[in-house]
């Protein structure tokens, strides 16, 4: 349900999330725990301080750092930055056209549901849950 831009994505908010409080953490480090190419990741990361999840500062001891704590941003938030313009959910499962809500494929109530299942649990996942923190505050919404 995510495209490999968003897990990447992800999993760098996990990480800075296990610095919060704490030191930016540069592009070079996260690339380098999470084993992905650093210009790759350096884009990924510019797209996440734009949309204001992470803070970014140059410089001698600069790096990311998250813009918000671990659990006000949910795992939606990371993925609607990396959203396909066109979601799975509008294509039909059977062939290469434009599935029509008005005359479905016999996948398409399934499909949704599927894809309406995973969005919430999404929705509902902080990136602090997933560093193993507890929360006792629901995840806020970004705008």
């Amino acid at each position: 349900m995510l495209s490999r831009t968003a897990k990447y994505a992800v999993r760098a908010v996990v990480v800075l999330a296990r610095h919060y409080g704490k030191r930016p953490v540069s592009a070079g480090e996260i690339a380098s725990i999470l084993g992905a190419p650093r210009n790759y990741l350096s884009k990924t990361l510019l797209a996440l301080t734009r949309r204001g999840i992470l803070t970014s500062a140059r410089g001698p001891g600069g790096g990311y750092a998250l813009a918000v704590a671990p659990h006000a941003i949910s795992v939606a938030d990371i993925a609607d930055v990396f959203a396909d313009p066109m979601p799975e959910a509008a294509r039909c499962l059977l062939d290469d056209s434009p599935c029509d809500p008005k005359h479905p494929c016999s996948a398409h109530r399934r499909w949704t549901e599927i894809t309406l299942g995973a969005r919430a649990s999404m929705r509902r996942t902080a990136i602090g849950n997933l560093c193993g923190e507890t929360w006792t505050t629901s995840v806020v919404g970004r705008p």
